[in-house]
């Protein structure tokens, strides 16, 4: 399913490039135009920053001994642990919306197939960090 929006309204396929960018290039400097969900950019993308290695932990204890996220491509690396940050740090936020809304900022970067096998790494990281919720 491809979406008509245009990627830069859409406030997580921004998370994810000013991730990639920071976690790809250490010498990008962070900045954040003006845009109605700045506060929610800076929010996911400085939080993510700050807490990797927790969020790298979460994965490797909930994606199992034999899933390693360093083989995934570098964009799938970016949105698991965006993703993560919010399953863990923004508890009001549906599982369900995050995982859509992810999905749907994929399609700018994704294949169908590369974004169904997204679907199921979300899911399950979901299901397993919020169990209640799932």
């Amino acid at each position: 399913m491809r979406t008509n929006s245009s990627p830069k309204n859409n406030p997580r396929v921004i998370i994810i490039q000013k991730l990639y960018g920071k976690f790809y290039n250490e010498d990008e400097k962070l900045t954040f135009p003006k845009h109605r969900f700045k506060k929610f950019i800076k929010d996911i993308v400085s939080g993510t920053i700050e807490r990797d290695d927790i969020i790298l932990e979460e994965l490797s204890k909930n994606l199992g001994n034999n899933f390693s996220l360093s083989k995934l491509d570098r964009l799938f690396q970016v949105i698991l642990k965006s993703a993560t940050y919010e399953f863990l740090y923004r508890p009001n936020s549906s599982i369900n919306i995050i995982i859509k809304e992810y999905l749907n900022a994929s399609n700018f970067f994704l294949n169908n197939s590369q974004t169904k096998y997204l679907n199921a790494l979300l899911d399950n990281v979901a299901k397993k960090l919020r169990p209640s919720n799932a």
